[in-house]
């Protein structure tokens, strides 16, 4: 498979991406700082509350290129977190009970030759796991073909972008047969329990939107996936999370090169919601870089802009400090405080 990044150019330097986000592409266009938008509601400076979610980038890896990811992921990357980077993690949860969730995210994670190792020990500390899974591995190649059934085993939730029920609007953001694909792996993940009454067994559906525009209401997009997906393939799932694109990596590289950039800034920041502000995501989750590094969501960690505190590595995680923490900013923050908001788990407000 041809990466995105070769043919597209795309900006992968977080340092880069930063200056485009302050000043456009001319170097003259301006918005009004995020910062200021917080100090009108007396939200600055942005703090955490209480860490409960531990978010995990296992790697870069991954079977597909997908048009508007955030993490440039594809299979050329070889960014790859180790068993000796993973076990340090580990130890982190055993002392901090806090933590009560481990979102386990890459690339594929799945493509990390560990994952199966990290999942199951994550789960022998009685932590809620959450797996993102592309749906597309577990029928990429018959070796994956156990993952369902690994999934259930420790009982993980999975969380898989789906962006929309129909075939067209999902390959033009995916890839060509990445549907098809698709409603197979949700048709076998069905099959063992995930998304049925009564299971347990946690199936969530994303939705990003296809081009320069805010998600709609997620509540009444929910309504009209199980619609369409149980009347079309016999599909059932829990909830749908709306999430807005973040002008970060190809999907900045997108809206550049087809002149939305100024417009969908303008479009993020004239939707600012004071009240989705106040419940970002970054205020209760800690994100771990491929590398152990430390960042206050998985944004910042593709801008390389670590967490504003001592504490910046996973091998000196010191909770106290980073319970303590400013949460580091940019204009790249309009993306989950417009309208609804918008975090790993979709609305917020």
């Amino acid at each position: 498979m041809k990466s995105l990044k070769a043919e597209h150019n795309i900006l992968a330097d977080g340092q880069e991406q930063l200056k485009i986000l302050e000043h456009g592409q001319t170097g003259d266009f301006a918005l009004i700082p995020f910062q200021q938008k917080l100090e009108q509601f007396d939200l600055y400076p942005l703090k955490s509350s209480q860490i409960e979610i531990f978010q995990v980038n296992i790697g870069k890896m991954c079977n597909q290129v997908c048009k508007h990811c955030h993490v440039d992921a594809g299979p050329d990357r070889k960014e790859i977190m180790t068993r000796e980077t993973m076990q340090q993690c580990i130890d982190v949860l055993k002392v901090n009970p806090q933590l009560k969730v481990v979102d386990i995210t890459g690339g594929a994670p799945e493509l990390n030759v560990n994952f199966r190792w990290f999942a199951a020990e994550i789960k022998k500390l009685n932590r809620h796991v959450i797996v993102r899974c592309n749906l597309t591995i577990i029928v990429a190649n018959k070796k994956y073909y156990y993952l369902p059934e690994f999934y259930k085993q420790h009982n993980l939730e999975v969380v898989s972008s789906l962006p929309f029920y129909t075939q067209d609007r999902t390959d033009r953001q995916r890839g060509n047969g990445v549907f098809e694909d698709s409603i197979k792996a949700l048709k076998m993940l069905n099959a063992v329990g995930y998304g049925k009454n009564d299971t347990g067994l946690i199936l969530n559906l994303v939705y990003n939107p296809a081009g320069a525009f805010l998600p709609p209401s997620q509540q009444s997009l929910e309504r009209e996936y199980k619609q369409a997906l149980m009347e079309r393939y016999d599909i059932e799932f829990n909830n749908l999370f709306a999430i807005t694109n973040l002008p970060i990596s190809r999907f900045l590289d997108y809206l550049l090169q087809s002149g939305n950039y100024e417009s969908y800034m303008e479009k993020l920041v004239n939707a600012y919601n004071p009240v989705a502000a106040a419940n970002v995501m970054c205020r209760n989750t800690i994100s771990i870089g491929w590398d152990g590094y430390l960042y206050d969501c998985d944004f910042n960690q593709m801008l390389e802009l670590k967490v504003n505190c001592s504490s910046r590595h996973i091998s000196e995680f010191n909770i106290t400090q980073l319970n303590r923490r400013e949460i580091v900013i940019g204009q790249h923050c309009y993306g989950c405080t417009a309208g609804a908001g918008s975090s790993c788990g979709g609305a917020v407000a």
